[in-house]
């Protein structure tokens, strides 16, 4: 006999029983729900692209390192998403002049990535892409900071519980010119900036060593050394200063905020949670103003961030914050004293429904005392027999599982007692 098939899904993926899957609906229902108040609208496209999208501008890293590319039957190249920018790039592009100006879209979907799988970071997830696209640099800028700020507010995190680490990437390419480095020597530089907190001082010392004989971060701690670097730091300074006065106060300035993809071009920040047992970057953002024009045209500027799911859940259960998973859960489970009540109660569980009410009806040979444990089980926090008496009656007796508590009331009452619970 072969053996059987195995059951663990593949590395670094998960699996999404119902019980996850309505806590991770959650937690992007709450994220639409911020959205929506802000006047963003949701987009969707294929998780395949040409593999070229992501060789012209995303980080070698990814590229090299962390793409699922093949080559499809019609010998073409292409790559399982690993970020959304790109995509929304080319969508932008194609229909650049059918668009009605500022653009404020988001998706939600999953990603893929091949590293090493560990806390925050699997192969395949999913994460929200939030992007304000046609303003310049300025109140664009503050409206994401901002929007980033209140998506964990309206979780129900304080100020207190997440830092806004703010930096600029004409700030630093300033910074790297004025320490000698131009072209292929800034981007080198800043990608090894980049993974500085992956690697130990020395590594990091030697790795510079070889770019340059003074680190850039050096001309920004003492800006008056070099005019351009001076300049840069004020307006990114201002920056800083105007969300505060609108009241985004946790929001620090970090010379060693770069971020990793190469279409940045502007303001770029991260997202730490301050908690010291989840102390890490949870999600970021910044400027792209040349993106788009890669597909042609005249640029587009843009700005946006991403948020994924495996960070904000850790973030949300660290901090104990609230969140409803259960909303897809049934209501009511509607027994059946025995198998000649079936069609009866499927009948009145669909005048339920139509009211909104979330029906599980038993279909089973189960006594009513097995029927009360499989709702027990189940999680379905309600439970009525519905037979011939209540039938003659036209009243129901229902349990209150969590207390064990029994009300009595007229049928008709039951979709407004359904509706004030949900």
């Amino acid at each position: 006999m072969a053996e059987p098939l195995p059951t663990d899904p593949y590395k670094g993926v998960r699996d999404f029983y119902p019980d996850a899957f309505a806590r991770q609906r959650a937690l992007f229902e709450r994220i639409r729900q911020t959205l929506a108040l802000w006047g963003y609208e949701e987009y969707n496209a294929s998780p395949l692209e040409r593999a070229e999208l992501y060789e012209a501008k995303t980080s070698e890293e990814i590229v090299d390192e962390q793409t699922y590319t093949f080559t499809d039957r019609g010998d073409r190249r292409v790559t399982l998403r690993p970020e959304m920018t790109p995509t929304l790039a080319r969508m932008v592009a194609g229909k650049r002049r059918e668009l009605a100006y500022p653009l404020r879209w988001f998706s939600i979907g999953n990603r893929f990535r091949y590293e090493r799988p560990q806390k925050g970071r699997l192969r395949e997830f999913y994460q929200a892409d939030i992007d304000l696209i046609g303003p310049p640099e300025g109140e664009a800028d503050i409206e994401i900071v901002t929007l980033a700020a209140r998506i964990l507010r309206d979780f129900g995190a304080r100020e207190s519980d997440f830092v806004i680490r703010m930096n600029a990437r004409p700030l630093l390419n300033a910074a790297c010119e004025a320490a000698g480095l131009k072209g292929e020597g800034i981007r080198r530089y800043l990608r090894l900036l980049d993974k500085k907190s992956k690697m130990t001082p020395e590594a990091f010392t030697v790795a510079l060593s070889a770019l340059s004989a003074r680190d850039p971060l050096a001309y920004i701690e003492n800006a008056g050394d070099a005019p351009t670097v001076a300049r840069e730091k004020r307006a990114l300074f201002e920056r800083i200063d105007t969300l505060k006065a609108r009241g985004v106060n946790n929001v620090v300035f970090d010379s060693s905020i770069t971020r990793g993809f190469d279409y940045y071009t502007g303001m770029v920040f991260e997202v730490f949670d301050t908690n010291p047992a989840n102390a890490r970057a949870l999600f970021g953002g910044g400027r792209y103003d040349r993106l788009i024009a890669l597909y042609g045209g005249e640029p587009i500027p843009a700005v946006g961030f991403a948020i994924g799911d495996v960070t904000l859940a850790d973030f949300v259960e660290t901090h104990a914050l609230p969140l409803t998973g259960n909303a897809d859960t049934p209501q009511l489970y509607l027994g059946t004293p025995s198998a000649e009540d079936i069609p009866a109660a499927q009948a009145f569980a669909d005048t339920l429904r139509k009211e909104g009410g979330r029906v599980f009806v038993n279909i089973t040979d189960r006594t009513l005392g097995e029927q009360v444990k499989d709702a027990v089980k189940r999680g379905i926090p309600l439970f009525l027999a519905y037979g011939a008496n209540e039938i003659a009656h036209q009243t129901v007796r229902m349990k209150i599982l969590r207390t064990g508590e029994e009300i009595g009331l007229p049928v008709s009452e039951l979709p407004t007692h359904l509706r004030a619970g949900s």
